[in-house]
This record gives structure tokens, sequence and C-alpha cells, in this order.
């Protein structure tokens, strides 16, 4: 998970007019404390029920709860990029990521 935050600034740039939430089953209290303790700059949002997960295709019928996932929501407050599941460990998923947040958010190509 350390990944989400040591990568914000490169990939995500630095969240300029995009929104990530990664969606998970871990409890609320317990995706609070992650997010606290580590200084993630990412929304987390506790699905333990599994209706997000359901209504995106993210649900894991085999082990009846939702794989970890992750959605950009662009800047017109829309979902334009979902990774269900999203694999925070391969380093593949974060150039995938990087591609679909450039398409949102092209490079700022003024001169400071």
């Amino acid at each position: 998970m350390n990944a989400y935050r040591d990568q914000y600034a490169q990939v995500f740039k630095n969240g300029r007019n995009v929104v990530l939430i990664a969606i998970s089953a871990d409890v609320d209290t317990a995706l609070a404390s992650w997010a606290r303790d580590a200084d993630y700059p990412v929304l987390f949002a506790s699905d333990t029920g599994s209706a997000v997960g359901k209504a995106y295709g993210a649900f894991n019928a085999q082990y009846k709860l939702d794989n970890r996932n992750l959605f950009v929501v662009g800047p017109d407050g829309k979902i334009a990029y979902r990774a269900t599941p999203f694999r925070e460990i391969d380093p593949t998923a974060y150039t995938e990521l990087a591609t679909a947040i450039n398409k949102l958010v092209p490079a700022d190509t003024t001169a400071h």
C-alpha cells in the first residue's frame, strides 16, 4: 500500500484534477488508521457489504468479498478508470494507471 503514497506525485500528478479512491473489504477503522499512520494521499473506502464491488464488477464470488480496487474520478466527476482488482505490488499496474491519468490530465506545458 505504500506504493500509493510513494508514487503519488509522479503517477497521480499530486491529485491535480483527479481523485483516487481505493476500495477494499477492510473495515473503515482499519483503513482510517492506515491512512493516518502512513500519511496516504488517496481516499480509502470500505466496502464490507460488497455493494460497490457488486455494482462495479469487483466482487469475487469465490471468496465472497471485494478484490482490492482503485477508481479514478476525472475532472468531470465521473469514474474515468477502474482497476478491478488493482495489483498494488505489480509495477505495470502503475504504468497503466499513469497512462489513464495522463489522458485525463494533460501535461502542463506552461512555463513557471
